[in-house]
């Protein structure tokens, strides 16, 4: 199941984008962010392949899930004007981001490529 965090949860887990511009992911498994709204339809039509992605990569990537219109500063921070809008963050290196619905197909070849799972 995917996990739904806020920012200070953000903060902790995946980046600290109010003390630093720099990346720096604190994770040990890679993750991906869906950051959502509950009025968004796609971003709900992108829910069960979440959900099934969460069950088959358990224990190998962890998926959160964060709500932009209650952490609106996090909103601010990556500059996100268009959900869904998703952060693929590995380990080490760089985290990439896309915006828009993905395909299982797109959805799995970013895992591969960026998480490199």
């Amino acid at each position: 199941m995917p996990i739904k965090i806020n920012s200070n949860e953000f903060i902790e887990k995946v980046h600290d984008f109010k003390s630093t511009t720099t990346w720096k992911y604190k994770g040990t498994l890679p993750c991906i962010v869906d950051f959502y709204a509950d009025w968004c339809r796609p971003c709900k039509m992108m829910d069960p392949l979440l959900e099934k992605l969460a069950k088959e990569y358990d224990g190998k990537i962890i998926i959160y899930k964060i709500n932009i219109d209650e952490n609106k500063d996090i909103a601010q921070a990556f500059e996100i004007n268009s959900i869904p809008f998703f952060l693929f963050c590995p380990v080490d290196g760089q985290a990439q981001a896309t915006m828009g619905m993905m395909s299982e197909e797109q959805m799995r070849q970013a895992i591969k490529d960026v998480l490199k799972k």
